[in-house]
């Protein structure tokens, strides 16, 4: 299968046509760099009892959500955030743990000692500006530390209804292996992993010939120029006057069976009468030869 191939990123390289080769190699890990979250706060929540906030205290906090963050080596973290309603309409503070361990540039803010705020209107809308300042987190085992991701609670609100997460995204992945592929119509190969990823593997291309009566077989279903089919004229599936790619496709029999049917009918009639004759002439052979 020869075609285009594909740089580090998966990008598909239209240089010379070679021969596609998949890697089965390790897809590395992406560290996070983004972690968003859509939340609703309600508004009608009081503000927390024990006013100093305490990770581990139900009652120092309103609301809080987790999820997971990925470090340069793929290894997982829970990332956990805290939402305090204060005495000041429309506005809660916001803390975060990481593997239970408070991260302090979140808390701290833009003023030392202060919490990072989120701020609401009074029609509920979110006046923060997103993302907010970056988290770094100190991570150890050999990886890269810090790990410094943004926050983005981008459409969040502060409606009058039960706390919710409408979604939790962020952008890491740990390590995967292939573990399958298919074949787009364009002809290219997308490869699937165990870490849920996808990634460009090579991108099939055809070529179409001005005679392709002219090209010789040299056996295996192969095919080569010649000075009667003229030179290759190679592209992507689809471009040009060239087909379209179907993977996991049969090629149907380009005979008409019904035609053919009709034609060994037709064969075998021939044949009884032929050999219809050939007996009649031997009878009357032998009726000559009686006669001596």
């Amino acid at each position: 299968m020869t075609g285009y191939g594909v740089d580090t990123s998966g990008n598909i390289v239209p240089t010379a046509p070679v021969p596609i080769q998949m890697s089965s190699s390790q897809l590395a890990p992406t560290p996070t760099s983004k972690f968003a979250a859509n939340i609703n706060l309600n508004s009608g929540d009081a503000v927390p009892a024990t006013a100093v906030f305490n990770a581990t205290d139900p009652t120092s906090y309103n609301s809080s959500t987790s999820g997971t963050v990925i470090d340069s080596l793929g290894n997982s973290h829970v990332f956990t955030t805290f939402f305090v309603k204060t005495a000041t309409a429309g506005q809660w503070d916001l803390h975060a743990t990481v593997d239970g361990t408070a991260v302090a540039n979140v808390d701290l803010g833009a003023g030392a000692g202060l919490p990072t705020t989120l701020n609401f209107n009074t029609s509920g809308a979110m006046t923060t500006t997103m993302p907010i300042a970056t988290v770094d987190l100190t991570i150890g085992g050999g990886a890269v530390s810090p790990l410094t991701y943004s926050l983005d609670f981008t459409g969040s609100t502060q409606f009058g209804a039960n706390f919710s997460v409408n979604s939790l995204v962020q952008d890491g992945y740990s390590s995967g292996r292939l573990s399958g592929f298919n074949v787009g119509a364009d002809g290219v190969l997308v490869g699937q992993y165990t870490n849920g990823q996808s990634r460009n593997l090579g991108q099939v291309v055809l070529a179409s010939f001005a005679d392709p009566r002219g090209l010789k077989p040299i056996g295996n279903n192969q095919w080569v120029e010649t000075a009667d089919s003229g030179l290759p004229v190679v592209g992507i599936p689809g471009s040009g006057d060239l087909g379209a790619v179907q993977a996991s496709a049969t090629e149907s029999s380009n005979v008409d069976l019904t035609a053919e049917l009709v034609n060994m009918i037709t064969a075998q009639r021939y044949y009884q009468a032929n050999a219809q004759t050939i007996k009649t002439q031997d009878a009357v052979l032998q009726t000559l030869v009686n006669l001596r």
